[in-house]
């Protein structure tokens, strides 16, 4: 569907019962991004909020909230997509379908960036920082922030939209440090496209320009998170998905404005200007606390007639990014694979905020006339995976071996750990990199950036039946009291706070070694959770994979019974332990405002607008 404009989105999926509106006011200030989560947890419509206190401008959110309705905005052109990812990775498929590959290549090359030539509709007003929606999603945030943002930078030595960056980073709009209305803050890594302008830019002793798109078409803003490959422009992607070519022009300043956006913040980011930026309630469920970001001194704030404020809540998955993140799978997720050689297929767990944990698997072709078939090429297609854009982010790399059961399906959580779980040898199958980098959002390690990665790779036949009993005379061990199994062989295990790793080193050898006196009934347990609520961990897999994967740092919290270290290689006979408990230095986990939450109950009664959805 070729939508012209963010409006024209919102009418067709009203129309077609896909969006409910909010007539109640609503304050910015925590209760729009509640009514948001709660619409979302039911999977309901897109929201659009028509009376935002404080604002004259309406919003809407919830647009990709299921992957339904995500397949809806891009009914017409999604095949194309796929096509044309596919051609990237794999160019004989043009030759065996070359009617088709004609086709998408043509809807490909009709998508290219179009200079706008007469008066754009964004240049309908200027407004101030302070006049938009201030949203703050959590009790915590430094502020109000833009969370679906597009932010479009150019490299300063080759200027040009085919040359910019698209991409998604959030933006603080007020507090903190910030001079009201004229300074916002940009939080992203240097690694990333804009990162790489940035320096760029302070390498040459130049200010980099900046724009910020917010609402037009929903190609859009996928397009700014599309993990896209090699040569192919965010802009370009846009044109093609949204079936309109991305409209632009500069304005008497130089900076890049979108013609069809609904709101452009313009401003320019000198080398080395600092200030504190968050905390913000992100994708991990916890905080990301303060730390100092680029400072984007404000230029304009443009607006078009009647523009409508786009926005997500971000939080503990899952949430609307979730299936943001299932519409990309759909379409790059052939081409991933095809860049690795043997990879079959990899997955980001999304339940554990996606970058802690990845699922892979991969071939095992090395050496076949083995007595016993162990990980070989699939460790060597671990490095790779852990060496490959955003997947270089994740700390807990899973491995299985395609050739041990075809049908294995890569997003069955259960099903793919108790596949692992019953072939590892952890003597042999544990891989550890130390002081190495993870995500910046995540606080598990020893510093901003800094932790550790293990690769546990399951390969060869089944080395025993998992458990989901505890054996009757399995030990009480004071200070480690409930154990629930969370699966077959998952064992969580309720102990006394963490305090120091100088403490959880005494007790959990102690532990370990009373454990080992009992090897002979721990065979169906390959895996022991140390954690401060062993309920919740063993309520729902979401629990466990959330726990477990955000609350540990694989050198610092994975020990073993039966342990050792021999030629520098950590090993285990008996179960891995994993200590999942909150460490002093862990970001604080979002908690719902119950005084806010009681507020959203009562759109959900009878005459409120969200009566039946809630």
């Amino acid at each position: 569907m070729a939508y012209k404009s963010l409006e024209a989105c919102v009418q067709d999926l009203e129309k077609n019962g896909h969006l409910i509106r909010i007539k109640e006011e609503v304050d910015p200030f925590l209760e729009m991004a509640a009514i948001h989560v709660r619409v979302y947890e039911n999977q309901g419509p897109a929201l659009f909020f028509e009376n935002i206190k404080g604002s004259d401008f309406p919003a809407v959110s919830n647009l990709f909230g299921t992957i339904e309705r995500s397949r809806y905005l891009f009914r017409d052109t999604l095949e194309h997509v796929k096509h044309l990812v596919e051609l990237r990775s794999e160019p004989l498929k043009g030759v065996k379908s070359p009617f088709k590959s004609l086709r998408s290549l043509g809807v490909a090359l009709g998508a290219l960036p179009l200079k706008y030539r007469s008066k754009a509709p964004i240049l309908f007003g200027k407004t101030q920082i302070d006049k938009l929606p201030q949203i703050v999603n959590w009790p915590d945030d430094g502020g109000a922030f833009v969370t679906m943002p597009q932010v479009y930078t150019e490299d300063v030595g080759r200027p040009g939209p085919m040359n910019a960056n698209l991409g998604m980073y959030r933006i603080q709009l007020g507090g903190n440090d910030y001079i009201p209305n004229e300074e916002i803050g940009l939080h992203y890594q240097l690694h990333r496209g804009i990162g790489v302008h940035q320096t760029k830019a302070n390498r040459l002793g130049k200010p980099l320009k900046v724009s910020v798109f917010v609402g037009g078409p929903p190609a859009h803003p996928l397009a700014a998170v599309m993990p896209l490959p090699e040569g192919l422009p965010e802009l370009t992607f846009a044109g093609v998905l949204g079936n309109r070519r991305f409209r632009y022009f500069y304005d008497e300043d130089g900076f890049c404005i979108s013609a069809d956006a609904d709101f452009v913040i313009t401003g320019t980011v000198y080398p080395n200007d600092n200030k504190p930026e968050g905390p913000f309630g992100d994708h991990l469920g916890y905080y990301s606390l303060v730390h100092p970001f680029p400072v984007m001194k404000v230029h304009n704030v443009y607006h078009k007639k009647n523009p409508i404020w786009s926005f997500t809540v971000v939080g503990r998955p899952p949430q609307e990014d979730t299936s943001f993140g299932a519409l990309i799978h759909e379409i790059t997720g052939s081409a991933i694979p095809k860049e690795i050689d043997g990879l079959r297929a990899v997955h980001a767990v999304d339940a554990a905020g996606v970058h802690p944990l990845l699922f892979a698997i991969g071939s095992e072709r090395y050496t076949p006339y083995l007595k016993e078939k162990r990980p070989q090429e699939t460790l060597t297609i671990a490095n790779q995976i852990l060496g490959k854009n955003q997947l270089s982010l994740a700390k807990f790399l899973f491995i299985s071996s395609y050739d041990d059961n075809p049908s294995l399906d890569i997003h069955d959580v259960p099903a793919f750990f108790q596949h692992i779980l019953e072939r590892i040898d952890p003597t042999r199958d544990l891989h550890f990199q130390t002081r190495t980098t993870i995500d910046t959002l995540d606080y598990t390690g020893d510093g901003l950036n800094s932790g550790s990665k293990v690769v546990i790779a399951g390969v060869g036949d089944k080395k025993r039946e998992l458990t989901i009993e505890l054996p009757g005379d399995f030990p009480t061990i004071r200070g480690f009291s409930d154990s629930r199994f969370v699966m077959p062989g998952v064992l969580a295990v309720e102990t006394v706070p963490f305090t120091s790793y100088e403490d959880a080193e005494t007790n959990i050898s102690a532990y370990a070694d009373i454990l080992k006196d009992k090897m002979s009934i721990l065979r169906g347990i390959t895996l022991i959770v140390l954690c401060d609520n062993a309920d919740f961990v063993a309520e729902n897999v979401n629990n466990f994979v959330w726990v477990t994967f955000t609350r540990s740092n694989p050198s610092h919290d994975i020990y073993g019974v039966d342990s050792f270290t021999e030629h520098k290689h950590w090993g285990c006979h008996g179960p891995v332990i994993i200590d999942a408990r909150r460490k002093p230095h862990h970001a604080p986990e979002l908690i719902k405002d119950p005084v806010v939450e009681s507020r959203i109950d009562k759109l959900g009664a009878a005459g409120g607008s969200l009566y039946g959805i809630i």
